[in-house]
């Protein structure tokens, strides 16, 4: 039997619910041809949960992990950027999940290697945990993913389960839509999952492919959300609530890497929500978190100096739309 991993922090005010990834990213050139490959920790949720970490903001991460080195790894990298991991849960017998980097061409490509993962084999008992339920129940926020949901029947009726029971925390959920893990299977209950969550974040792309439109107003009448925030890629970021409508253009950012980038908004953007900060900083600050990913060669980064965010947080439009971002 799976045992609980030992407490090591109290009360996490988010909590990210998802998997996590040994990624393993080669030198340039075909995949076949690359002899070394450098070593990090990846995963949706896992990124986000430290992107709001190093905002300050007391996280936890939800999940399981294989008894292996790969999950003792996981387990470190989270530890040293701050994020709470007692609600973790190890298996014995299903190994961590691993995803390999291919760089070839000045693109990118994954090859993932997790099926039958730790992570998959979480259902709706595992919220029942008492590691897992305590936390829930002091938690303020708590966010996932549409992958989440693909990658196994009981994870999608994990995400259900969480989503239809009386709750206080604001449920977060990013679409992440990969048409791969979906294929031969109805992704209704994805569709349930975000019309029950209180935000939901979108690429206007992966919208266009999910939803058969990248409309903003069309996706808000159809999901039902209470907050809908929209991403164009680098042009802009939009949020439509009841209150009305903001939109924040993109930073002018010199791109090394684009793959965790929108975990890094998805990070900046919550951390400014359960500040309370105005949309606009919002979205600001969805931006930077981001501009400092993809500035970067891994799938997560530190976010701009402390001085740095709040500056740019105060500037006028007309600072804001000249700010140029490069890599550090």
């Amino acid at each position: 039997m799976p045992e609980p991993l030992p407490e090591t922090a109290p009360g996490p005010e988010a909590l990210c619910l998802g998997e996590a990834m040994i990624m393993f990213a080669g030198g340039p050139g075909p995949l076949a041809d690359v002899e070394v490959f450098r070593r990090s920790v990846g995963g949706a949720e896992c990124n986000v949960a430290g992107g709001l970490a190093a905002l300050g903001v007391p996280t936890g991460w939800l999940s399981r992990l294989g008894d292996d080195g790969f999950g003792q790894h996981v387990l470190r990298d989270l530890r040293a950027r701050g994020v709470d991991v007692g609600g973790v849960e190890l298996d014995a017998v299903r190994p961590t999940a691993l995803y390999v980097k291919e760089s070839h061409d000045g693109r990118s490509r994954m090859h993932y290697y997790r099926s039958g993962s730790a992570a998959a084999a979480m259902d709706e008992q595992f919220l029942q945990r008492p590691e897992v339920r305590d936390r829930l129940a002091r938690a303020r926020l708590v966010h996932t993913t549409g992958i989440t949901a693909a990658i196994s029947t009981t994870s999608a009726d994990m995400l259900e389960r969480l989503a239809s029971e009386p709750r206080e925390f604001l449920l977060s959920v990013d679409l992440n839509w990969r048409p791969a893990l979906w294929r031969d299977k109805d992704p209704e209950s994805l569709w349930r999952l975000l019309k029950a969550a209180d935000i939901v974040l979108i690429g206007a792309d992966e919208a266009e492919v999910f939803a058969g439109t990248r409309n903003p107003d069309e996706l808000y009448e159809r999901l039902g959300t209470k907050t809908l925030v929209v991403k164009d890629d680098a042009h802009t970021a939009l949020v439509i609530e009841p209150g009305g409508r903001t939109e924040v253009p993109a930073l002018s950012v010199e791109v090394v890497e684009t793959v965790g980038a929108g975990d890094a908004f998805a990070a900046g953007f919550l951390a400014a929500t359960l500040q309370g900060l105005p949309m606009v900083q919002r979205l600001r600050l969805g931006h930077l978190t981001a501009a400092a990913v993809l500035t970067a060669p891994e799938d997560h980064a530190p976010p701009p100096a402390a001085e740095v965010r709040e500056r740019l947080l105060a500037a006028t439009d007309e600072e804001w739309a000249a700010t140029k971002v490069g890599p550090a």
